[in-house]
């Protein structure tokens, strides 16, 4: 399985175009990944809101460019229109692999007085593989407020305890078959996106901490694969306006111990300028 997450900034390359089809052209480039785990995806935003985006429905669009793979949207702001449809920003997993349930999860947003910020959220998606279910889940926390980014850390890993739980205590279904037979949980887990802190900062260290004495704690695949290594920057590599010339890494895949062993190969693809962040590559010994 080769995993991609990448935060596209709505199609905005460095160049101040927003070009959808030169990201999925770049995508296909890289190896065209299983699963590919997308950030910043746009819907119904005018320019002025979001420089350089055409209103177009990006969620609608990418699908459209990767008919193989199943969808699953997350979306974690939802506004009215203000020339056409109501505009939605959020995430999107495209996968290769079955998906047998969709959860998005909506991220604590605390009050944080004169500090700009943003409804965020977790989009969760349990995988069908050879290994058997696997939660997948991508997300974008918050840049610009710590308080808000250390209660959605905290939300991601009661998140994490809670799918374990289900797979380890599972419940009584129906014969009838409904709602009450959805998929639970699982123990094995991947966590995949850009979370706004870079390694070693206390929010990237609570994430591979322990939850609790039953639930299996997250590792950095960077880590697993080059221990010891310096995480390559993943945003502000090609775009130092945005950036005042200080790229940093910031986006990342977490798996499970069991998934860890897997880990095969993990890049940074620093050549594409297609976004303002650097698309983060995984490749694990794993089938869907």
């Amino acid at each position: 399985m080769r995993l991609m997450t990448w935060n596209i900034q709505w199609g905005r390359g460095v160049d101040g175009r927003v070009d959808l089809e030169r990201v999925a052209r770049e995508i296909e480039r890289l190896g065209m990944p299983d699963v590919i785990c997308l950030q910043e995806v746009a819907d119904g935003f005018a320019d002025n809101e979001l420089a350089g985006h055409d209103g177009s429905n990006q969620f609608e669009a990418l699908a459209g460019y990767f008919p193989r793979h199943e969808t699953a949207i997350g979306v974690a702001v939802d506004m009215p229109p203000s020339t056409g449809r109501r505009r939605r920003f959020g995430n999107m997993i495209l996968s290769r692999c079955p998906i047998v349930a969709v959860r998005p999860h909506l991220l604590p947003w605390p009050a944080d007085a004169g500090v700009r910020s943003m409804q965020r959220v977790a989009l969760e998606v349990l995988l069908h593989t050879a290994l058997g279910e696997v939660r997948l889940t991508t997300t974008h926390l918050e840049y610009y407020s710590a308080i808000q980014r250390h209660a959605q850390v905290e939300r991601l890993l009661m998140l994490h305890a809670e799918g374990s739980a289900h797979a380890r205590r599972p419940r009584p279904v129906s014969p009838a078959g409904g709602p009450y037979d959805g998929h639970a949980g699982s123990c094995s887990a991947i966590l995949a996106g850009d979370f706004n802190c870079v390694p070693g900062s206390a929010e990237r260290l609570r994430i591979t901490s322990a939850v609790d004495d039953l639930t299996p704690p997250f590792l950095d695949t960077w880590q697993v694969a080059s221990p010891g290594a310096q995480h390559p920057a993943t945003a502000g590599v090609h775009d130092r306006v945005q950036w005042n010339d200080q790229p940093v890494s910031f986006d990342t895949v977490f798996v499970t111990g069991d998934i860890a062993r897997r880990v095969q190969n993990v890049r940074v693809d620093s050549s594409t300028t297609a976004s303002d962040h650097q698309p983060v590559l995984v490749e694990l010994d794993l089938t869907c």
